[in-house]
Parts: structure tokens; C-alpha cells; sequence
């Protein structure tokens, strides 16, 4: 399995399992320990390796510990620090991890409830952890551009050197990406202000911030999403993406076969930025039994399919997301739909084994 496939594994089970995580130690056990041992290759029983409760006395501080110090080449050279899972990763929680690495060879030094993962090195002064991290993990929306950066702390390919020389533009990234996200999300005033001069020649009034506010977050939303759909149409290779194939769906019944003729094709679809969030969770999911480049996608007026090779004779899924309740069709083997009704998107893992079995089917 693929480095890149590994973490969308953990990611799954972090999704399925978190409502049972309620404390700092089952959080280790399910969430940090695979992630040392499956994502950065290091051996969590072997004391050469992995050192569980680390002590190293501190000033008058004595018998300290931090969760858990990797050695690489007889050095520990990351450390790691965990709060339990259902508190979000905050600086306050750094504190040992502050002291240690000032006493410890480390330059990397890892803070994680288990689903976020936060990484600091020292790059504002020598052997002094930053405040701030150079690099976030966050496993309920990973960033692709971070996956190269992260598997260069992996035991295989362990190179310090370089992750430390990129940490700093990594750093800056990602704090102005995190910072236009939570623009995108909810506009700031000066946000606004500075988008609507650049439009709008008059007076920046009262009644003008309220009117721009609400355009600048549709103008921001649509941005995103023509965005989205050109990847997906390079990505695809269709010029003249989004179009799709429809089938007719009586609504009153849970189950319906799927249409053996070629469906009709229908223009002007707006492809949802939910769409394509369900549409790569089930891809991540069935990726354990086909290559992600053979699950394809097809919008469609009453649902968004989810196909293997780009054959509507092999659908994995179907997503029923342009309606109040959300509802996932999931195949039988002789290709019957039935929609389960979903309140999100996380839902769609529990449907793991069954769309499993589906691509199964057609291999």
C-alpha cells in the first residue's frame, strides 16, 4: 500500500472510530500509535525506536514525560506529545514539549489529539520550539500538497535536512492558506473592504459592507467550486465536463435496477463541492481494491455516480445530496440500488464493507 493510501486508511478508521474515544490513552492506542508505526514506519514495541513516557529531567523540573520520543541512528530525533481526542490541539498543550526540546537533540517535535497533528521545529531561534507549527495534518481533510513533506520523516526515508530547509516556506503556506480558508468560510470586514474597492467605485457605506458581505461569500463559494470541476475536467480529460448519464429513479421505492442501455446525456449540471467531498470518501474506501485512477464520476439531476472505469454498467455508488435528506445508494450483485438515508457525510464509512464488495464484484 502506498504511502499517500496508508494515510487515507488511518483517516477512515479515525472517522469510524472517534465517537468511542473518549480518553488520552485510547486515543494513543487507536489513533498515535498506528500513526507512528503505519504512517512513519517506526516500530512502537521496539524501545531502540519508539520510547514510550520519555524522561529527561528538565532544570528543577525531575521526571518529567512526554508521550512518546522516536530514535533514528541512536538519536531522538522527533517527539511527540497527546491530548485525548476529543479536545481540539491548542499551543497551551505544548508546554513539555516547549522544555524538552530545548534539552533533547529533536528538531522536530509533534503535538496530536489523534485526528490533528501539529509539527514545530525551531525555525525563529536555535533549539527553541516555535509557537507556531510549520506543518498541520489534519486527517478529517487532508491536504495533498503535504503528503511528499510528511513521508520524509518516515523510517524509510528519513531526511531531516530537507524538511527542515522547506519548513519554513511550509510554515508560511500554510498559514495563509488556513487564513484565506477562514476567509472564504466567513469574511472579515477588511476582507470585504478590500474586495469591494476593487469592484466598486462609490462610497464604501454601511448599506454597501451588508450588500458586499453576502456577494463576496457567493462569489468566493462559486470561485471554489469552478475550480474544483476544471481539476476534475483535466483530471478526466472531458473537455466537456460536467456531463453525465441519467437514469430515471421512481422516488417511492428504495430499490431500483440499473438501467442496461446507455443513459442520456444532460448539460448545464452544477457539480456540489459535497459531491466531490463524498464522491473521493468512497473513492479513499474502495481504493483498498482498485487503483484511485479507475474510480470515476458522473453528475447526473437526481444523484452524483460514482463508477468503476467510467462504466455506468459498474456503479460503486450513488450520491443523493440536492435534497433536504441525504441519502447514499449503495449495489448489490445484481446491481440493485438501495438508498440509505445519511445526516453526513462521515456516514459513508459505515457503508465501507458493502462498497467493497461492489467493486469486488466487477473485478
Amino acid at each position: 500500500m502506498e504511502f499517500a493510501e496508508k494515510l487515507s486508511a488511518l483517516a477512515a478508521k479515525v472517522r469510524q472510530q472517534r465517537g468511542v474515544i473518549q480518553t488520552e490513552e485510547a486515543t494513543k492506542n487507536a489513533f498515535v500509535m498506528p500513526f507512528i508505526s503505519t504512517i512513519l514506519g517506526y516500530d512502537v514495541f521496539n524501545p531502540m525506536e519508539v520510547v514510550p513516557e520519555f524522561i529527561a529531567d528538565v532544570g528543577l523540573k525531575k521526571g518529567e514525560k512526554i508521550d512518546y520520543a522516536i530514535v533514528k541512528d541512536g538519536e531522538v530525533q522527533i517527539l511527540i506529545e497527546c491530548k485525548k481526542s476529543t479536545e481540539p490541539v491548542k499551543i497551551e498543550h505544548a508546554s513539555q514539549l516547549f522544555r524538552y526540546f530545548a534539552v533533547t537533540n529533536a528538531r522536530i517535535a509533534i503535538l496530536t489529539n489523534g485526528e490533528v497533528y501539529q509539527f514545530f521545529t525551531d525555525l525563529d531561534a536555535p533549539n527553541r520550539m516555535d509557537a507556531k507549527p510549520f506543518l498541520v495534518l489534519d486527517l478529517n481533510d487532508i491536504d495533498q500538497s503535504l503528503i511528499p513533506e510528511l513521508q520524509k520523516l518516515s523510517k524509510d526515508v528519513f531526511d531531516l535536512d530537507s524538511i527542515i530547509s522547506a519548513a519554513g516556506e511550509l510554515k508560511y503556506i500554510g498559514e495563509l492558506k488556513r487564513t484565506l480558508a477562514a476567509q472564504f468560510k466567513e469574511p472579515e470586514d477588511e476582507w470585504v473592504k478590500f474586495l469591494t474597492t476593487r469592484v466598486y467605485t462609490g462610497p464604501y457605506t454601511q448599506k454597501v459592507r451588508e450588500q458586499f458581505t453576502t456577494l463576496v461569500s457567493k462569489a468566493t463559494k462559486q470561485f471554489l467550486n469552478d475550480q474544483v470541476n476544471e481539476r476534475l475536467k483535466k483530471a478526466l480529460g472531458n473537455p466537456g465536463f460536467p456531463q453525465t448519464e441519467e437514469a430515471t429513479i421512481p422516488t417511492a421505492v428504495t430499490s431500483t435496477p440499473v438501467a442496461e442501455a446507455d443513459l442520456a446525456e444532460v448539460d448545464a449540471l452544477e457539480t456540489t463541492l459535497e459531491e466531490i467531498e463524498g464522491y473521493q470518501i468512497v473513492r479513499a474506501i474502495v481504493c483498498s481494491e482498485v487503483k484511485p485512477v479507475r474510480v470515476a464520476q458522473r453528475d447526473a439531476k437526481s444523484y452524483f455516480a460514482v463508477l468503476l472505469d467510467d462504466n455506468n454498467r459498474k456503479p460503486i455508488a450513488r450520491l443523493h445530496f440536492n435534497r433536504t435528506q441525504k441519502y447514499i445508494g449503495i449495489f448489490d450483485d445484481n446491481k440493485e440500488e438501495t438508498r440509505v438515508p445519511i445526516s453526513s457525510l462521515e456516514e459513508i464509512y459505515e457503508h465501507t464493507e458493502a462498497l467493497r464488495a461492489t467493486v469486488k464484484s466487477y473485478l
